[in-house]
């Protein structure tokens, strides 16, 4: 797949969703006791390896990142789509949220604590991951905590309309948490949890925590 494409594709249909997407969203943690859970395990973790800033990659309206900042975290945003930025900007002004891309992540060298990716490396393909999972290595310092939350399954969908009926073309991509946690390995992660959320549903989600090797 043409890595031009389907970025502009996901960028574009999240421009399109941004305002729906964060009112369906604004209070889906109030329902979510064990991504709760994880996001506070997250934190603690993050205050254990002395604190810092934190960046929430794939953020959309800015919801987790303003969880997180209310546990005490220096969390940042970054997303694609600069209308979900912009919203994120309205919902939480007193945040830092900004433009770029998990393929090409603009952070310098070890310059974060810790690092999640909630949800938002779903429309990224097979093939692209490990570029991403390099650029998460790069930027996070040795020793500094990773979480990640994904679809499990096998195989993509594409989906064509959502969040208020909008029109949408992006993949997207269920995984297996074995294949995630071998990726993590590769790009030099160690995996040290993971947490399997509604596993009876027909699409289960799937919580990592890993922390990078020196």
């Amino acid at each position: 797949m043409n890595v031009d494409r389907w970025l502009a594709d996901t960028r574009t249909s999240y421009d399109t969703v941004a305002v729906s997407y964060a009112d369906q969203l604004r209070e889906a943690l109030a329902g979510a006791p064990y991504l709760r859970a994880a996001l506070a395990l997250f934190a603690d973790l993050v205050h254990t390896a002395g604190g810092g800033p934190v960046a929430d990659v794939g953020c959309g309206p800015g919801h987790i990142t303003a969880h997180l900042h209310d546990l005490g975290v220096d969390a940042f945003g970054v997303d694609l789509s600069p209308g979900m930025v912009d919203v994120a900007r309205r919902d939480h002004p007193r945040l830092r949220f900004e433009v770029g891309s998990m393929t090409d992540l603009d952070l310098a060298d070890a310059s974060v604590v810790g690092l999640l990716a909630f949800w938002s490396l779903i429309h990224v393909p097979d093939e692209a991951v490990p570029t991403v999972f390099g650029h998460f290595r790069r930027v996070l310092r040795p020793g500094g905590p990773l979480l990640l939350g994904f679809h499990v399954g096998d195989g993509s969908r594409l989906k064509t309309q959502g969040y208020g009926g909008h029109p949408m073309n992006v993949h997207v991509h269920r995984r297996r948490p074995d294949q995630v946690a071998a990726w993590l390995g590769d790009a030099g992660f160690t995996v040290e949890a993971r947490m399997l959320i509604d596993p009876d549903e027909s699409v289960p989600g799937a919580v990592l925590f890993a922390r990078r090797r020196s």
